[in-house]
């Protein structure tokens, strides 16, 4: 069993300055990859982050915030501006989000190579960065499990047809993905979630999960589908949920022996039992991290005790 995974995390930082009617603007450290190597590293997983920062002051608050955590920072060198999003939350929490934004990832020398390899949004569709995601992921698969967030952002997506390829391209390529009924019908807008997810699934994956907010989220595998409702919680902000179910997801995958060198075949062959509870550490994660202002997963004694309540 590999319960601790040597997570190796691709994707984008992003400063989200928090704008509310009335308020002054507030940064969070952000960016759907790196919330998840955050999440990892607060539940125990000594997590790398391959990404880029700039030498100003958001890259500072962010790498501070990274470092807090544990998590290991490597960047390509370049010194452009960290990566920013304007997030205007409505009345009920929701964030809508204007990203200034440019992703050119350029090769990394890793020192290490990981039991596991996570990357999406902006970081495995936005050029030339993209490339370099996906040449990295496609040389590390053979001795990594892989997993995949679309998290989708309609802003920086293109067109949709060759978004949608991209996608694919990435899903086809990974173990586990993940993916918002959101995502999907911005893909997909004239498919039910269910029937993408079963399609992802023939293309390659051994698990899809699938997220709907307040709807709760439900996945599927080789066991057939299972699914959860959402925990009961008072809403601050929604700014990193799914990012939180991803990170709880993994964890709990880890805990079974899912992931890591070796454990394709397990996951491949995972039953439904095991996957429910792999979407109930995933939705009590992303309840803890609604629950409170920003991108704030819980920590492994938060996620115990958030289970035991629910």
């Amino acid at each position: 069993m590999h319960d601790r995974l040597d997570p190796l995390v691709i994707g984008e930082c992003v400063a989200d300055i928090v704008r509310l009617p009335g308020e002054a603007d507030r940064v969070h450290p952000g960016g759907s990859p790196a919330n998840v190597a955050y999440g990892l590293s607060r539940l125990g997983h000594d997590t790398t982050l391959l990404t880029q920062l700039g030498p100003d002051g958001h890259g500072r608050l962010i790498r501070d915030h990274l470092a807090a955590a544990g998590v290991e920072v490597r960047t390509d060198g370049a010194t452009g501006p960290t990566p920013s999003a304007a997030v205007t939350l409505d009345g009920h929490g929701h964030a809508a989000y204007a990203f200034e934004i440019r992703w050119s990832l350029g090769p990394v020398v890793l020192e290490r190579t990981p039991g596991h390899v996570h990357t999406g949004s902006i970081a495995a569709v936005v050029e030339p960065g993209a490339a370099t995601v996906l040449a990295a992921v496609e040389s590390l698969r053979s001795g990594a499990t892989v997993s995949y967030d679309p998290n989708v952002r309609p802003e920086l997506m293109g067109e949709r047809s060759g978004a949608v390829a991209r996608v694919e391209r990435c899903v086809a390529l990974s173990d586990v993905v993940k993916a918002s009924d959101e995502d999907l019908r911005w893909l997909y807008p004239d498919e039910e979630p269910q029937r993408v997810a079963e399609r992802w699934l023939a293309a390659g994956p051994a698990l899809v999960l699938v997220t709907g907010g307040a709807a709760g989220a439900f996945a599927l595998s080789s066991g057939g589908r299972a699914a959860v409702e959402a925990l009961p919680v008072t809403v601050a902000d929604t700014v990193g949920a799914g990012d939180a179910f991803m990170s709880g997801a993994l964890h709990a995958l880890a805990a079974h022996g899912l992931l890591g060198p070796g454990a394709r075949d397990r996951l491949r062959a995972v039953d439904r039992d095991a996957v429910t509870d792999v979407l109930r550490h995933a939705a009590a994660s992303a309840a803890v991290t609604v629950s409170r202002a920003g991108a704030v997963p819980p920590g492994a004694d938060e996620l115990r005790q958030a289970l035991a309540r629910n």
